[in-house]
């Protein structure tokens, strides 16, 4: 009777004792975490890796190809003999690839001056709060582009390196809100051709461009470069775009219109000559497909793929 006794004794004491252990362990590991606070990275800065014509800070993720399709009218103010420009195209495609998450190269083909380029985008700081706070994320872009028209001027020497512009850009981009994000982009052009010897070799400009969430798919977007050098600010205009995201899926379009012709960083930036103000405007458009051909690491440890 007293064996039974101690025995249920025994039992409601660990019963009792069970669940101030289990309490007192969650307690003290809720309190190891609360020292070690995580670091929270923003992300979707921008819907894709051009704001409009423009690079944005955002690369493609490790193993993701991106193919990217874009294509401009002629101007608008061409009236309906060519169709307000639609008779008139310039078109590029091209391919950008995630190398790490940190590192992207690109490859495309624009029929304006049929001009092949290469490029390499590298993320250098990411905004991000927490145990690591950074107010603005930074990226590097370089591009190389080869002019392949038929040599023209045949008082020149047709060197090759005649054909070469190279581009420099540093992406400087905070996320204010989930419906606000702004970026600068301080850009530097090499020329190794330029028509006459009063144009500029090398040109500077300062980009701004904004995105602006209209609703959860569509964004409206803003972009402007002020050339700064003096020679190509005299003949040539700043470029400006007015445009809008629209994501559907694995698929993001974007419409906009613009007083630049070329496609490429080294043809719109330097090179725009319509004007705004006289109905030079070009409507355009971008595609942007991604193929994932690489998983995450920790998607195929987790799926043994």
């Amino acid at each position: 009777m007293k064996h039974n006794i101690y025995s249920l004794l025994a039992i409601l004491i660990s019963l009792s004792l069970t669940p101030k252990q289990s309490f007192s362990q969650d307690d003290l590991m809720d309190l190891f975490e609360s020292d070690e606070p995580s670091t929270e990275y923003a992300y979707a800065t921008f819907k894709t890796t051009r704001i409009s014509l423009g690079q944005s800070v955002e690369n493609p993720a490790n193993g993701n190809l991106i193919f990217d399709i874009q294509h401009h009218f002629g101007r608008l103010n061409t009236g309906i003999y060519d169709f307000f420009g639609l008779d008139q195209a310039n078109t590029r495609l091209g391919f950008q690839y995630g190398i790490t998450d940190w590192i992207t190269i690109g490859l495309g083909r624009s029929s304006f001056e049929k001009l092949y380029d290469g490029s390499l985008k590298i993320k250098v700081i990411r905004q991000s709060k927490g145990k690591v706070t950074m107010p603005f994320s930074i990226s590097y872009f370089g591009d190389l582009g080869i002019n392949t028209l038929k040599w023209q001027d045949t008082t020149r020497t047709n060197y090759f390196s005649s054909r070469l512009t190279y581009t420099n850009q540093i992406l400087i981009a905070r996320k204010f809100s989930s419906s606000v994000s702004i970026q600068l982009t301080p850009t530097y052009i090499h020329r190794n051709f330029v028509e006459t010897s009063k144009d500029d070799n090398d040109v500077w400009a300062l980009g701004v461009g904004g995105r602006f969430k209209l609703s959860k798919r569509i964004s409206l977007n803003l972009e402007y470069y002020y050339i700064i050098s003096q020679e190509t600010a005299k003949n040539y205009d700043n470029s400006l775009t007015i445009g809008f995201d629209i994501e559907t899926g694995g698929h993001v379009f974007q419409l906009f219109f613009s007083n630049s012709r070329g496609i490429t960083e080294q043809q719109f930036i330097p090179e725009t000559t319509g004007n705004w103000l006289n109905g030079d405007i070009h409507f355009g458009f971008n595609i942007s497909r991604t193929f994932v051909l690489k998983k995450p690491k920790e998607f195929r440890e987790k799926t043994n793929l």
